[in-house]
């Protein structure tokens, strides 16, 4: 039974191989899971003691800033356009740096987050975009308010949060 599985793989190979480009593109494109990128802005005042926070409809949590990518845009222009629109706290790319780890992939949600770093002088002037967010305020990480289960998981990755200490909760 196995050497037959090996046969007809190996036939599967030969023929996919000898199709032209064009149908092999079009093959893998529809065989391949595909995947939403995000970015993320972690922002915290500069002695590290205070989170940015959102609350966005419908308000189950609080959440951090974060979009998903345009067309042609990196994740890095993302994350600083996202902050913008959502705070008003416009900062130019070059402010932002990846956390590490940069990239973490949601495999069941099938999209990815590209998440960046940044500390700001603490403001209250917030200018939200009404539409999206709903409210926009620094919090102290010892003591964050209830957070969207994502956001929670998200940050359990950098050490914050009510997750920081199980991380295999994020793995399960």
């Amino acid at each position: 039974m196995t050497d037959l599985r090996g046969r007809v793989r190996l036939l599967a190979y030969r023929t996919f191989y000898r199709l032209p480009a064009r149908w092999k593109r079009r093959i893998v494109r529809t065989v391949q899971p595909t995947y939403t990128i995000g970015a993320v802005a972690l922002v915290r005042d500069p002695q590290g003691a205070r989170l940015l926070l959102l609350r966005q409809p419908p308000g189950s949590g609080w959440s951090l800033p974060a979009g998903l990518m345009d067309r042609g845009e990196t994740p890095i222009q993302c994350a600083a356009r996202e902050l913008a629109e959502e705070t008003g706290i416009k900062l130019p790319p070059e402010r932002l740096r990846p956390a590490m780890p940069n990239a973490l992939v949601h495999t069941k949600g099938q999209w990815v987050d590209m998440v960046f770093e940044t500390e700001v002088e603490p403001d209250d002037a917030f200018t939200i975009d009404a539409a999206e967010v709903i409210e926009a305020a620094w919090h102290r990480i010892d003591s964050l308010p209830p957070l969207t289960v994502s956001t929670s998981q998200l940050l359990a990755h950098y050490g914050i949060g009510p997750y920081k200490d199980y991380p295999e909760v994020l793995t399960k």
